[in-house]
């Protein structure tokens, strides 16, 4: 290699690192600038990158760990609930659109063969460009996000098949090479391999997790969160399935365990760094030469099967009932073309289905419409959507429908005082977030019903994923009195709507948090414990219970004006020593004020 990985490596960051912020405050999205910052460093660009095809293969992991990540955020139950879209919507959007295409070629002369396979790979989507616009815009969670998901879900399962009838369609061709095993052994084998795989991974996993996660060592739980996805993506591809369909199960299979965010806030980093490489891999694999070589049949490939793909959307998404108001996003978000059309093509091409003559433009015209996606979203989010907003502004908009709502309180720590809190919320309908890391207290609590998460809540990029920007209050109950206040000041830097209620070890921690005007409130952990039980005492030596309650009340407005006025004067010890002995004097002399009166008039209230 002559210029080696470290240049390569310098290329890339820079393209990164120059382009997207570009782009991104042009208003035109992340994944537009990474595309044209592939399309300036590659072959038809500066040149500085040649092997085009080496970077795609690598960086195509980071579409794996996407898909992951995608999974964590996608409990069994909910993916069950989108089995009739998946399935539904994607066999419309995958037949209706190879249909359409296949018919359009078969009529402009292209042999049945060629046309099919040309409209099947043509029909795909990007999972990688919709799933990111979509995130940025916050669309997954609505109805028309949950049916592009489908859709595109459906087509990384779809390509399975369409492998499999390529070499059906090659000249002389059957349903299995000479050698290979028969269609329905392999299919079983598949299977299996995939059932083995939920039921050991719903067994083993998280004692897996667990036991690495005890020893407290981040980079351990980060590698094996990576050797978790890497082991996934792998035995896909040895069943010559889809690896990024292999860590999206993977993903599903932890997507109720308490380790869900500490996976996700390790694996993101990685996802970002890998998948910004892929979308600068699509825009190297532009072939610049064919476009410009017949740049009519090319561009009108690209007109054509975007028009195309849109009426099918349109059609799919009124039969299946999207709200009118987030049809054209729908439509448009999956209308290019998709990563996986230059495996199909790749493939076609070795088996003799595609002719290079075929090949050449359709690669050209997908490589294109895949950097023409995220000009067209932004052209539609700037200029269409808010004349269409206008244009109903008269009658009624039919809201999107949200399906999963963010925490209202996150509690950082669920030991013997957060859980108290947790156990109070969830008994009043609250709905909370949990994160503590100890494992083995996190399983206990699991058991009961609990929803905990694995973490370390001092981390921002944990808190962020846990949904502190969404969150209205951030409960810190950890032990660590520094942890504890190094979190408070954290959260209040990058989340500053958070209202905090902390818990106090001792009187010197309550005077830390009085320095911190983002605590709302505070309670030290032993005080009222401690007073109720010796309010008891005051009864069980013949106190009358308003008499017991009242001193108990007194004495807890007395302490709490203490603790504020000594804090103002803590710096200077000897006034500090001086006062807290005339504050114990004045409590005295409270008392025996409320003795006196008590034996002159009685207590009532028992």
């Amino acid at each position: 290699m002559e210029h080696g990985l470290l240049r390569d490596a310098l290329v890339f960051l820079a393209a990164a690192v120059v382009f997207v912020p570009l782009f991104l405050r042009l208003g035109l999205g992340s994944v537009l600038g990474y595309l044209v910052g592939g399309l300036v460093i590659g072959p038809w660009g500066a040149g500085f990158i040649h092997e085009v095809e080496h970077v795609m293969h690598f960086s195509e992991f980071g579409v794996v760990l996407f898909l992951f990540l995608v999974g964590l955020e996608l409990e069994p139950k909910r993916l069950w609930s989108l089995r009739v879209p998946t399935f539904g919507m994607g066999t419309a959007q995958v037949v209706g659109g190879a249909g359409v295409m296949a018919a359009v070629g078969m009529a402009l002369g292209v042999p049945p063969a060629p046309a099919l396979v040309a409209g099947l790979g043509l029909a795909l989507s990007s999972t990688a460009i919709a799933l990111q616009v979509m995130k940025e815009r916050d669309w997954l969670d609505t109805r028309g996000g949950n049916a592009a998901f489908s859709i595109l879900l459906f087509q990384d399962i779809a390509v399975i098949p369409m492998l499999t009838v390529l070499p059906m369609l090659a000249p002389g061709g059957s349903a299995s090479g000479a050698g290979s095993t028969p269609a329905w052994q392999g299919a079983l084998l598949t299977v299996a391999v995939l059932a083995g795989v939920v039921v050991l991974g719903r067994v083993l996993l998280r004692p897996l997790l667990r036991a690495v996660a005890a020893a407290h060592l981040r980079e351990v739980f980060t590698a094996l969160a990576l050797l978790l996805v890497v082991a996934m993506a792998g035995l896909m591809q040895w069943l010559e399935l889809s690896m990024g369909l292999g860590a999206f199960m993977a993903g599903v299979l932890l997507a109720d365990s308490e380790y869900r965010h500490a996976l996700e806030t390790d694996i993101e980093p990685f996802k970002g760094l890998l998948l910004g490489l892929f979308f600068m891999s699509v825009g190297m694999s532009i072939d610049v030469g064919a476009v410009r070589a017949e740049p009519l049949p090319v561009l009108g490939l690209v007109a054509g099967v975007t028009v195309a793909k849109l009426g099918v959307h349109a059609v799919v998404a009124r039969l299946f009932g999207l709200p009118s108001g987030q049809r054209p996003f729908f439509a448009l978000v999956i209308g290019q073309v998709g990563e996986f059309a230059f495996v199909l093509f790749s493939t076609a091409t070795a088996l003799g289905v595609l002719s290079p003559a075929h090949t050449a433009p359709l690669v050209a015209a997908a490589a294109l419409s895949m950097l023409l996606s995220p000009l067209s979203l932004t052209f539609f989010t700037r200029v269409v959507e808010p004349r269409l907003a206008r244009r109903q502004a008269g009658g009624p908009v039919a809201p999107d429908v949200i399906e999963n709502e963010r925490p209202a309180v996150l509690i950082a720590g669920f030991g013997r005082f957060g859980q108290i809190v947790g156990r109070l919320l969830y008994a009043n309908g609250i709905t909370a977030t949990v994160l503590d890391h100890e494992p083995d207290q996190i399983e206990l609590l699991r058991r009961f019903g609990f929803k905990v998460y694995f973490g370390d809540a001092t981390r921002v990029d944990l808190l962020h994923a846990a949904g502190a920007s969404d969150a209205r209050i951030l409960v810190v109950a950890i032990d660590d009195v520094e942890a504890g206040l190094r979190l408070i000041d954290e959260a209040h830097h990058h989340f500053p709507h958070l209202k905090i209620y902390a818990r106090a070890r001792n009187v010197q921690h309550a005077y830390q948090l009085l320095d911190r005007p983002a605590v709302a409130a505070f309670e030290r952990e032993t005080f009222e414990s401690s007073l109720s039980l010796g309010v008891e005492v005051l009864r069980g030596l013949g106190f009358t219970a308003h008499g017991a309650w009242r001193a108990g009340n007194r004495f807890r407005d007395h302490n709490v004006d203490m603790l504020r006025e000594l804090h103002g004067m803590r710096q200077d010890q000897g006034a500090l020593v001086a006062r807290a002995r005339q504050v114990r004097d004045d409590l005295t002399a409270m008392f025996e004020r409320e003795r006196d009166a008590r034996d002159r008039h009685g207590e009532g209230w028992d």
